[in-house]
This record gives structure tokens, C-alpha cells and sequence, in this order.
């Protein structure tokens, strides 16, 4: 079906069946375009799922029909639930073609960057971006073109960074309109699954893909992720130390599950931009 799905696996107890109970499952399918609003506001669907599990169980020896009526019901919840959150994150002003944008007032000098992040498909970078960012931005989200638009500053001893992080779509189909979503780039994240060998070897062909369409070397980094999976890794550090040398980027090892690295592997990036400013400065 082409579609993402929450999945919540659950026991219904009945002496009727077979070892006195059944395993069963409610699924939320929803596109992958919307993907994004699903992770970032998980918690938020779990409490509806529980109720409905709870229901079901009551009464699922009363019939399939109240069955029906209560998963009516629970997609009206969620359904509320996500005009909800487009209110949240869509906020009714910005209705116009050039919405005002608050910026916080600082006597400090601002330093912006668009960066973008790059990568095979379900490698977890939206994760990891969603990881940086949290509610600290407004999102934009442009399915048809492949490309998650978002902002964060943050502090630096030597300034206050602004990125334009453009999460871009790694699936092939996007492979003619992404590369017009490089242009003006000034850094660049490399991502890769640590369980999956393909995208590491995947990552030195999106480095070339990037270079040539932007005809210039941008700063960059390398993160492997899902560093929490550790019984599933299947790539050695000894591979990782080699492409690192290869591309000349420092490499991150990080989990968007735990936050583990995701904040310093974005922070070192506006470190390498701000002096690569001061020294164009400098020249």
C-alpha cells in the first residue's frame, strides 16, 4: 500500500481460543510524506491507543459490531488529534504568501546557514533532525518535492547560529528534483544506518552527487546512526575510519532514538562554518 503505519501488537484473554488467548494488533496507517508528525508526537497517540485496546478487550466477546463502534471512535480521536496538531504547527497567520517571522531580539551577531542532510532512505535522518530541533522551529513539509524544510539557533561562544536544515527525501524517485534543493548549501550531513553496509557505501555517492551539482567543496560531517541498536550493527569501525579519511569529514556516531551525539554532531558543524566565515573574513 505504500504507506507508514504505528503498530500496537496486544493479548485478548478468552478461554474460547486456543491457550486462552490471542494475540492481536491495531495499525495507524498514514503517508510516508507525513511521516515527521507521527514521530514527533508519538506519546501523543499513545494514550489513545491504550483506551481502544482496553475497550476492545472489554468487549470483544459481545461481538464484531461494538468492536466496529469503538474503532469509529478511535479514528475520530485521532483524526482530532491531528487537526490538533496542524493548529500547533501550522499557526493561523502565517495564512499568507510571506508569513511574519518572530526572531528572538539579540544585541549578537547572527550567523545563518542552510545546511542540508542526506542519505539512503529510512537511515533516520528526519529522526535526527526532529531529535535537533524538537519544538524549537516551524516546519515545512513539501511531500511531492521530497524535501523537509526546518530551523533551529542555538548559542555559540562566538555567536548565535541559525540553520535552514533541508531534510532531503533519499528515495530514488527524488533523484531529478533534489539536486535544485543543494543549491546555496554551506554544510552538509552525511547519514548512514550502522545496521545497514549499503548505506554506508551509499554515502560516498551522495558526496558526489552534491559536489557536482554545486560545483564546490561544502563543509561536512558523517553520522552513522542507530548507535542503540548494538546487536544489529554490521559495520566496523575500521569501514567508517576509511570513508572518513576519503572525504576528509569528521565522523559521529549517533542514535535519534536517545539523542545520543545528535546535538554535538550539529553543533561541530556550525563550529566549521563560523570559522570558515572569520577566515573568508580574515582573506
Amino acid at each position: 500500500m505504500n504507506l507508514k503505519a504505528l503498530v500496537r501488537c496486544f493479548e485478548i484473554e478468552n478461554p474460547k481460543y486456543r491457550g486462552g488467548a490471542i494475540d492481536s494488533s491495531i495499525s495507524l496507517l498514514f503517508k510516508e510524506s507525513n511521516d515527521p508528525i507521527f514521530y514527533k508526537y508519538l506519546k501523543n497517540f499513545e494514550s489513545i491507543f491504550d483506551e481502544i485496546i482496553i475497550k476492545i478487550r472489554a468487549i470483544e466477546e459481545s461481538g464484531r459490531g461494538k468492536i466496529l463502534e469503538a474503532i469509529k471512535e478511535f479514528e475520530q480521536k485521532i483524526n482530532d488529534l491531528l487537526a490538533e496538531l496542524r493548529n500547533a504547527e501550522v499557526p493561523a497567520q502565517e495564512t499568507g504568501p510571506f508569513p511574519m517571522v518572530q526572531r528572538e531580539d539579540t544585541a549578537e551577531k547572527v550567523y545563518r546557514f542552510k545546511i542540508i542532510v542526506c542519505g539512503d532512505s529510512s537511515v533516520g535522518k528526519t529522526s535526527a533532525v526532529l531529535r535537533f530541533t524538537d519544538r524549537a522551529f516551524r516546519k515545512t513539509y513539501l511531500p511531492t518535492l521530497g524535501v523537509n524544510i526546518s530551523e533551529k539557533r542555538f548559542q555559540h561562544e562566538k555567536g548565535v547560529i541559525e540553520f535552514m536544515i533541508w531534510d532531503i527525501a533519499g528515495q530514488s524517485k527524488f533523484q531529478i528534483t533534489r539536486k535544485h534543493f543543494y543549491s546555496g548549501a554551506r554544510g552538509q550531513l552525511l547519514v548512514f544506518d550502522l545496521t545497514r553496509p549499503d548505506t554506508l557505501e551509499n554515502i560516498a555517492r551522495w558526496h558526489h552527487d552534491i559536489k557536482i551539482h554545486l560545483q564546490e567543496n561544502i563543509y561536512g560531517l558523517i553520522m552513522g546512526n542507530k548507535k542503540d541498536l548494538v546487536d544489529q550493527r554490521k559495520i566496523t569501525p575500521k569501514e567508517i575510519s576509511k570513508l572518513s579519511d576519503e572525504l576528509g569529514f569528521e565522523y559521529f556516531e549517533t542514535s535519534a532514538l536517545t539523542g545520543e551525539n545528535i546535538d554535538e554532531a550539529f553543533f561541530k558543524l556550525g563550529e566549521f562554518l563560523l570559522k570558515a566565515v572569520k577566515s573568508l573574513k580574515q582573506k
